[in-house]
C-alpha cells in the first residue's frame, strides 16, 4: 500500500521546510468546517442516491418524521409529534405544526403525503427500492394528520422512517422536477445547501430558523463545506496544512502515525458498513460463468484470509462477518450460518472438482479501498483464480452491476445505518435489481421475515435465509469496516457506529 509521503514525519517535515504551520486555523475563524472525503453522490437528493456521501449531506439538509437517538435505540417525536399503528397495515402521524423549508414554505401534512406518494411512484426511479417498497400509500385524514397504508405488515416501518425517508417540499418539487431539485435541494434540517458543483462538491450553511425543540439541537458552526479530493495523499496534505479540517476512511497505518502529529485529533470505531464479494450467481458474462457452481463460490470464500486483512490493512475494531448482513442488526445472526475459514487447499480442491484444476480468468470490479480489493486479487490468484481489477466510481460500479457485467463485485454496504436485517440482505435479495442469484426460495423467506408481526417467527426466518445464502455462497461477508476519523483538534466532533458525521452537533472549541 501507498504510504503518504513514505510517513506523517515526513510530511511534518516538507510543511516545516515551507513555513506553513502544521494546522492553520483559517476554518474555525471564518466559522466554516471544510470536511473531505474521495467520493462524489450521484445526485443530492436523497432517494436518488446511495453512495455514503449522500447520506450524510442529507441528514444535515434535510428532517425526518421520527427520531431514533443513536445512543439509546429510543425513537422519539421529529416532524411527527405522534404515531399510532391503527392496524398492522396502517399507521396515522401527527405532523409538527411551525416548521418551515428552507425556502420559507410552511411544511405540512401535504408535504409529507406528497412524499410518500412521490416515492412509491414508478416515476420517482428511487435508486434504493427497499427503503420505500413497503408503502403502499399516503394520504391526509386531517388538517395535520397522516395515514400511511403498508403494502404489508412490515415491523420495521418506525425504523425505515427514522432514516432514509427525508421529507420534500410538495410545491417547489412540483415546480423545479427532480434535476431542478438535484441543482438546488431545499430540506428543512439544520443545514441548508447554497451550492452544488459537480465535480467538486456541496457548500452548506446553517439555518439560523431551524425550528425549536428537533432532537437534532441546533447547529453550531456557521457554514459546512463538502470537498470532493479523490487522493488520499492530498486529502491527508490538505488536512495538515489547514485547507481541510475533517477526513476520514484514513488507511490503519496513517491513522496511527497522524495520532502523533500536532493539532490532529484522531478517533477509530467500527461501523455498520460491511464489505463483502458478491458474484454472478446467473453467469451472465463470460468470466461469470464458473460462478454459476455454488463450488467455485466456496472455493473463493474459502480462498481469502479475512483475518490477515483485518490485521494488516482494516484494524480499528472492524470483525470478520459471517452472514449477510450486520451482525448488530435486529434479525441478523450466524447461528447455524456456515462459515469459511481461510482454507487454500480445500478451496484449490473445491476448484477441481467444479472442472477448474487450473484456475480461470475472471474479473473484479470494485469503487473505494483499492488496497483491499488487490489483497482479495493476491489470495484468489494463489488458488489459480487470475482476477483482473476494474476500478471504477461507485455509480458505474453499480450500473455495471445491475446490468450483469461483474463477475465479482467488491461491494459494501452500510444500510442506510438503518438497525434492521432487511435493510441489508433484502437489498441483495429480494429480486431487486441488486440481486445476483434471484434464488425464489430465499426471496421468499426475506418476504416472509420481512413482514412478520411474530418477533420470534421474523427471526427463525431470518436465519434460514441466511443460512441458505452461505450454503450456497452466493454473497461472501469479508468484515465490518472501521471509520478512521481525523480532524483539526479546534473542532469537537463525536463518531457513532451508524456511519453518520453529525456535523450539526459539532462545535469548536
Amino acid at each position: 500500500m501507498k504510504t503518504v509521503y513514505s510517513s506523517i514525519a515526513g510530511l511534518l517535515a516538507v510543511i516545516a521546510i515551507a513555513g506553513a504551520p502544521a494546522a492553520a486555523l483559517a476554518s474555525k475563524s471564518n466559522d466554516t468546517l471544510v470536511y473531505a472525503s474521495d467520493s462524489e453522490p450521484e445526485n443530492v437528493s436523497p432517494y436518488h442516491n446511495n453512495l455514503r456521501e449522500g447520506v450524510i449531506i442529507a441528514r444535515n439538509v434535510f428532517d425526518n418524521l421520527i427520531y431514533r437517538d443513536p445512543a439509546t435505540g429510543k425513537y422519539m417525536p421529529q416532524l411527527a409529534t405522534h404515531w399510532t399503528w391503527v392496524d398492522p397495515t396502517t399507521l396515522d402521524l401527527t405532523i409538527r405544526q411551525g416548521v418551515t423549508f428552507h425556502n420559507g414554505d410552511p411544511l405540512t401534512a401535504d408535504d409529507v403525503v406528497f412524499t410518500l406518494n412521490y416515492v412509491v411512484s414508478p416515476d420517482a426511479k428511487v435508486v434504493t427500492k427497499q427503503n420505500v417498497d413497503w408503502i403502499k400509500s399516503a394520504e391526509k385524514i386531517g388538517n395535520d394528520k397522516v395515514r400511511i397504508h403498508l403494502v404489508g405488515p412490515f415491523p420495521a416501518a418506525i425504523e425505515y422512517l427514522a432514516g432514509p425517508i427525508p421529507i420534500y417540499p410538495a410545491n417547489y418539487f412540483k415546480k423545479v422536477g427532480l434535476d431542478g431539485f438535484s441543482k438546488a435541494p431545499i430540506g428543512s434540517g439544520p443545514y441548508k445547501i447554497t451550492a452544488v458543483i459537480p465535480g467538486k462538491g456541496v457548500k452548506m450553511e446553517k439555518n439560523t430558523h431551524y425550528w425549536k425543540g428537533s432532537p437534532l439541537g441546533q447547529p453550531s458552526i456557521g457554514k459546512l463545506d463538502f470537498r470532493v479530493i479523490p487522493d488520499a495523499e492530498t486529502r491527508l496534505a490538505e488536512l495538515m496544512t489547514g485547507g481541510v479540517d475533517w477526513i476520514w476512511r484514513v488507511p490503519k497505518d496513517q491513522a496511527t502515525q497522524l495520532k502523533s502529529a500536532p493539532n490532529i485529533t484522531v478517533l477509530s470505531a467500527e461501523t455498520m458498513r460491511v464489505g463483502f464479494l458478491q458474484f454472478d450467481a446467473l453467469g451472465r458474462t463470460p468470466g461469470a460463468v464458473p460462478f454459476k457452481d455454488p463450488r467455485v463460490r466456496q472455493a473463493v470464500s474459502y480462498a481469502i484470509d479475512r483475518k490477515a486483512m483485518i490485521d494488516n490493512l482494516v484494524g480499528g475494531g472492524a470483525r470478520i462477518m459471517h452472514s449477510a448482513c450486520f451482525i448488530d442488526q435486529f434479525g441478523c445472526t450466524d447461528e447455524g450460518v456456515p462459515r469459511y475459514d481461510y482454507n487454500p487447499a480445500k478451496a484449490k480442491e473445491l476448484l477441481k472438482e467444479a472442472g477448474y484444476p487450473n484456475g480461470f480468468k475472471t474479473e473484479i470490479y470494485a469503487y473505494r479501498e483499492r488496497e483491499y480489493a488487490e489483497a482479495v486479487i493476491g489470495y484468489l490468484r494463489a488458488v489459480g483464480i487470475d482476477a483482473h481489477l476494474n476500478y471504477l466510481k461507485y455509480a458505474a460500479m453499480r450500473d455495471a452491476h445491475r446490468a450483469g457485467k461483474t463477475p465479482i463485485t467488491f461491494q459494501t454496504w452500510g444500510s442506510f445505518s438503518v438497525a434492521d436485517a432487511s435493510a441489508f440482505t433484502g437489498v441483495w435479495f429480494k429480486g431487486d435489481a441488486d440481486d445476483s442469484s434471484h434464488d425464489t426460495e430465499i426471496q421468499t423467506l426475506l418476504k416472509e421475515a420481512d413482514t412478520s408481526v411474530d418477533t420470534d417467527k421474523r427471526l427463525k426466518t431470518y436465519q434460514k435465509a441466511l443460512k441458505l445464502i452461505a450454503e450456497k455462497a452466493y454473497l461472501f461477508p469479508l468484515f465490518s469496516y472501521p471509520a478512521n476519523y481525523a480532524f483539526t483538534s479546534d473542532l469537537v466532533f463525536t463518531a457513532q457506529p451508524d456511519e453518520l458525521p453529525r456535523f450539526y452537533a459539532a462545535h469548536w472549541k
